[in-house]
């Protein structure tokens, strides 16, 4: 298992392959290697599981016309080489990867569909001119591309993954916004060429491009007719019986066997459900044979399992009854994720994802081989049974369709009759979410309608009435490819090969020949494996009919990490994103975490999932704030000054102190004065003129109202906020400005209304709108008192809890000047505790400032005109207090 990369038209660019290799030394990190001749450059990095001492790529043939870079495995590699060498060809590793060149050379692109197992391969075919790109029937591997023009000339990038195509810096990083609304509206991802991201495609399950290198031209096209073979094979209809049950597990086991070849550990997933329980018990039978290539698992088979203790996502009893099963045979090893782990965890996931997925289920993976890749090098998983044999639900009526179609009336009724407590399930819960009376919630209610439109032709369909080409159409479109996406880059995130025994081409292939019985047989899918595992597996397990599969109790997690979700959903990215309307999905959310309406948690997911996207993969990284880094005690706020002459010439400096984010827990009063102290001690090297100006006039302490407030717990979470109709209502009112400040939100005005009582709040408001009449302003804060001018909303811009709090004014403000002024008099050295003047507290923004708490010698007026610009920042500058000074 490895990572590939490479170019065509770039020259011979060992930096941009550098580039391109970096992005995937998680993929192959026992090794690295280049070529490059004219206009084609290839890059590898190497994990090294078979001939591990030699098989380094690029591999050149014989003659050096041939080259090859490899990502994958092809089990049947043995057997095409004994055929290989019956044509008279010799070998000089005992590599797959040589087996791989060998048959190129010998077969031209006819070998691809001759390899069983998993690749995405790039060869450079010196002698016939071509640059040759294939992916494996079933799209185990990925292989991504973005072919364009650069100053007139053809030019092809390709990668294992999507990262070094974007590393290469020739793209735009722009969105496919037509796969993401289909995304966002149907749940929908990887059934398609095109990526999330406009110009990069993927080669599809079986596909080869291949490009003329004199030329530049390329063409992608099928290397396979397996998707055709497997409808021509459904027509025939083997009868079902002992001895096809019998040919099924030897098959499987031997596709077991084939996917244990390897000279590094080895190591099993084990979710608990049939059909990874089935890869352990068929193992642990081999071991026990002492079969070909078992030594591969040492003493013992190394299992992983994701549990979730007293949730209704936990399968630990099933897991549990395998490993029982299989005891003295077996070492188990369980990981429990927690949300603030997946919340810990949630970037790291979303790049390693590349793009959206459609729940966070595959964080359970994620985890999982995280944890393996401590133990094996090589993990076999249970990925693609659910797709051939009808795992999910949804089949069982395309089959019940297919029955109704052709008039079977007897198997019709006999098949209702036996999946009758699958369907009293369904009906149940469908019920209770309709008895609930709980609202509905379809995504398309909180997207922009001017955005959606936009797609007004697109839809998605599946296959209603025929079982086995809708199980074709999901295996090679609609369901397995985002199954082996998250497989893929779970496992290389880690540095570890993921294997999957059920997608061994003859097996597929086998199970395609019977008849619709070996799928759904009495209300029973996967009969076949089922059958073909007794006396294997334990009957719970064998006997099971609800699945639950790798995943997380993500309804319960997202109400335990609801501050992450809701600093993400408040964040102005999010706000200003085109997609969806930011009010509607706080609303939503609000309301789900009260319980108020049926959201499905994968709604909210789709969202988060497409903003954390967007952020690492289109936004780039944000800008810094200039002087930011480095900025002193005793320079102005990027475009700021320190100096502001009032209109009467009198003369105030301001200086800005940065500070650490302050919080509920912080200690206010002492980590201010630290803060003054550090301003006064650092005078004697900040320059003449600033020491002369303070030692020599009268100086000031200026305190936002915001930190106050926030330490004296006057900062509440959005969440902890009970919004009234009449708050949402009175909110939508309000003028909404960019800084999120004042009454705009349900949650500030409701804080408003708690502050002052709903009738002084619709007395305001009313004379607000006659005052508007008659050409006043403020007339609405006038009336209201209560300092309700002080009230800030959450905004995504700001930091620390401000993200997701709002603010009300701090308690007696005049009180807290009071104290600050006594306590920096007690605090600095005597000479300047003779100059200073005072301390006041401030509700200063860009829109206007008030003195909320006034301890200085000057009056109100003036404090407000000193502060008449805004000098400080509150938000990213981390600028919340500032020491003024008359000159």
């Amino acid at each position: 298992m490895c990572g590939i990369a490479g170019y065509y038209g770039f020259g011979e660019d060992r930096d941009l392959l550098g580039a391109m290799s970096q992005c995937i030394v998680h993929r192959g990190p026992d090794g690295e290697g280049y070529a490059t001749e004219g206009q084609v450059g290839l890059a590898h990095r190497r994990l090294s599981i078979i001939d591990v001492a030699h098989g380094q790529e690029p591999m050149y043939s014989a003659d050096g016309q041939v080259v090859l870079i490899y990502n994958g495995e092809v089990y049947n590699y043995l057997d095409l080489r004994a055929e290989l060498e019956a044509l008279g060809r010799t070998f000089s590793t005992v590599s797959d990867t040589e087996v791989v060149l060998q048959a190129y050379e010998q077969w031209g692109d006819d070998a691809f569909d001759r390899f069983n197992g998993m690749f995405g391969l790039a060869i450079h075919d010196r002698r016939n001119h071509r640059l040759v790109l294939a992916r494996d029937h079933f799209g185990i591997k990925p292989l991504y591309f973005a072919s364009f023009a650069e100053d007139g000339e053809k030019k092809l990038l390709f990668a294992s993954e999507i990262r070094p195509l974007l590393a290469a810096e020739k793209l735009e990083r722009k969105v496919n916004e037509r796969i993401l609304y289909r995304y966002l509206q149907f749940r929908i991802h990887d059934e398609e060429s095109a990526t999330f991201f406009a110009g990069i495609d993927k080669l599809l399950p079986g596909q080869k491009l291949v490009l003329d290198t004199t030329t530049g031209e390329h063409e992608v096209s099928m290397f396979t007719r397996l998707e055709e073979e497997l409808a021509e094979l459904a027509s025939v209809e083997r009868p079902y019986d002992a001895g096809v049950v019998d040919e099924y597990r030897e098959r499987f086991t031997e596709a077991v066997r084939l996917r244990l070849q390897s000279e590094v550990p080895v190591g099993t997933a084990l979710s608990g459900g049939l059909d990874s329980s089935a890869v352990v018990v068929t193992i642990n039978k081999l071991m026990r044979q002492k079969a070909a290539a078992t030594d591969s698992l040492g003493a013992k088979q190394q299992t992983f399992s994701a549990v979730f203790p007293n949730s209704i996502n936990d399968e630990e009893k099933y897991a549990d009854a395998v490993l029982a099963s299989v005891q003295g045979n077996v070492d188990s090893h369980k990981i429990l994720p927690k949300a603030h782990e997946f919340a810990d965890d949630l970037l790291d996931f979303v790049r390693t994802q590349e793009e959206p997925i459609i729940s966070s289920g595959p964080y359970a993976q994620y985890r999982v081989m995280q944890k393996a890749s401590e133990t094996v090098t090589v993990l076999l998983d249970g990925q693609g049974a659910d797709e051939m044999m009808a795992g999910y639900i949804p089949y069982y009526f395309a089959y019940l369709g297919q029955l109704r179609k052709n008039k079977q009336w007897d198997k019709l009724a006999k098949e209702v009759a036996s999946a009758t407590d699958i369907f009293y399930r369904l009906g149940r819960f469908r019920l209770q979410s309709k008895l609930t009376l709980k609202k509905d919630l379809t995504i398309g209610s909180l997207l922009r309608k001017e955005w959606t439109s936009r797609f007004a032709g697109e839809s998605y369909r599946v296959i209603g009435d025929n079982l086995k080409l809708r199980l074709i159409d999901d295996l090679f479109r609609k369901s397995l490819p985002s199954v082996l996406r998250y497989e893929d880059k779970n496992t290389m995130r880690f540095s570890l090969e993921g294997r999957v025994p059920f997608l061994d081409k003859e097996v597929v292939k086998f199970l395609f020949s019977l008849s619709d019985e070996a799928i759904i047989k009495d209300g029973w899918n996967k009969r076949v494996l089922r059958d073909a595992t007794r006396g294997l597996l334990p009957s719970m397990i064998s006997d099971r009919r609800n699945k639950i599969g790798f995943t997380t109790p993500e309804a319960e997690w997202f109400k335990l990490m609801k501050e992450r979700i809701y600093e993400i959903f408040l964040s102005s990215s999010f706000e200003y994103r085109p997609y969806w309307d930011q009010d509607a999905v706080l609303y939503a959310f609000e309301e789900y975490l009260q319980d108020r309406n049926g959201a499905s948690t994968m709604v909210f997911w789709r969202l988060l999932n497409v903003e954390l996207w967007l952020r690492e993969f289109i936004d780039g990284e944000p800008a810094p704030k200039a002087g930011k880094a480095d900025k002193t005690d005793y320079e102005p706020n990027p475009g700021k000054q320190l100096d502001l002459t009032l209109p009467g010439g009198r003369t105030f400096r301001r200086y800005p102190l940065r500070t650490d984010v302050f919080y509920r827990e912080t200690d206010f009063e002492p980590t201010v004065l630290g803060y003054v102290s550090r301003f006064v001690d650092g005078l004697g090297d900040a320059g003449e003129d600033h020491a002369t100006a303070i030692n020599n006039s009268p100086w000031y302490l200026f305190v936002s109202e915001k930190i106050v407030a926030m330490t004296q717990g006057r900062s509440i979470p959005v969440w902890d906020i009970k919004v009234s109709p009449a708050a949402r209502l009175l909110s939508k009112a309000v003028v909404r400005n960019p800084g999120g400040i004042g009454l705009a939100s349900p949650w500030s005005m409701q804080l408003a209304i708690d502050e002052v009582g709903l009738p002084r709040i619709l007395y305001a408001s009313a004379r607000s709108v006659i005052g508007k009449f008659q050409g006043k302003k403020g007339v609405f804060y006038e009336v209201a008192g209560g300092n309700i001018n002080a009230i800030d909303g959450a905004a995504g811009y700001q930091v620390g809890t401000s993200t997701h709090s709002v603010k009300l004014a701090p308690k007696d403000p005049d009180g807290v000047a009071a104290r600050l002024s006594e306590l920096v008099r007690q605090t600095v050295p005597a000479q300047y505790a003779a100059t200073f003047a005072g301390t006041a507290i401030m509700d200063a923004n860009d829109l206007g400032v008030v003195c909320l708490g006034n301890g200085t010698d000057l009056d109100q007026a003036t404090v407000e005109a000193v502060f008449g610009d805004n000098p400080q920042g509150q938000t990213t500058e981390q600028t919340p207090m500032s020491i003024v000074v008359a000159r």
